[in-house]
């Protein structure tokens, strides 16, 4: 059995040697043999989309034809939904294996029957890679807490903005950006938790960072506030509440939590 280091590196060694890279925080980009897949190559942007799909079911063993088409161009006649799919598919695979012989099966969109799938065999994705970095982070983190930091700094590192930007209107991507935000909070917040007590500016710093992706996200205003109490900061940690009561007040009409208020007495 593997051991978390062994895992990690074998996540940083695929970057380097997949096929396909793939990035989809902040702005997408493809890349094929460290070549980066130009926007042109994508031609229409159905084609992208149905791309972009792929990744965002990675996990899914097969996608039904009809299904994707539902998902993707739900109000379009049955014949057209088939026309779009067909031309799409063919638009990756032409942006990705431009020179792919005639009759010859993709590399990269796997086709079975009438089901599809990403493979992920060929592919690094920087979404994976962030929850395998997590899971080993959680996986290690009483047992090897300096592991654990190193996991988790591998995971915030990769965040480098909103999930696929470019479909923030999609239903079929919003489940997926709203489940990848919550990973991604909750390992700046236990980074910043396994820092406290020895840098606790670095702390100050991550929490900072997921009050950027959330600012109602309470547990990083309280983090934070201990982090300046532990420095002698009292101006800072009154101030981090006041900002935090403020964001709450306003975005639910809610009083911060008891804890949050414990620190504040605490340091009153």
């Amino acid at each position: 059995m593997s051991t978390p280091q062994d895992r990690m590196a074998a996540i940083a060694e695929k970057q380097q040697t997949a096929s396909l890279v793939i990035k989809t925080f902040g702005v997408f980009s493809a890349s094929v043999d460290g070549t980066i897949v130009n926007s042109k190559s994508w031609g229409r942007d159905k084609t992208l989309q149905l791309f972009q799909f792929f990744i965002t079911a990675r996990s899914r063993s097969g996608l039904h034809k009809e299904k994707i088409i539902d998902r993707l161009w739900e109000d379009s006649e049955k014949d057209e939904g088939a026309r779009n799919f067909k031309v799409a598919l063919h638009g990756i695979n032409k942006a990705l294996e431009p020179d792919r012989q005639p009759r010859t099966e993709a590399k990269f969109i796997i086709r079975q029957g009438i089901s599809y799938h990403l493979n992920q065999e060929a592919t690094w994705i920087d979404a994976q890679a962030i929850e395998e970095y997590i899971a080993i982070a959680n996986e290690c983190r009483s047992s090897d807490p300096d592991l654990s930091i190193k996991a988790f700094r591998s995971a915030v590192e990769l965040h480098q903005g909103s999930y696929l930007p470019n479909r923030v209107y999609e239903d079929w991507s919003s489940e997926e950006r709203e489940r990848l935000q919550v990973l991604i909070l909750s390992a700046y917040i236990s980074l910043s938790e396994l820092m406290l007590d020895e840098q606790p500016l670095e702390t100050v710093r991550l929490a900072q960072k997921a009050i950027a992706i959330d600012n109602t996200w309470e547990d990083a205003y309280q983090l934070q506030m201990k982090a300046y109490l532990s420095q002698g900061n009292r101006p800072a940690a009154i101030k981090t509440y006041h900002q935090c009561v403020k964001v709450l007040d306003k975005e639910f009409g809610l009083d911060p939590l008891p804890e949050t208020q414990q620190i504040f007495d605490s340091i009153r």
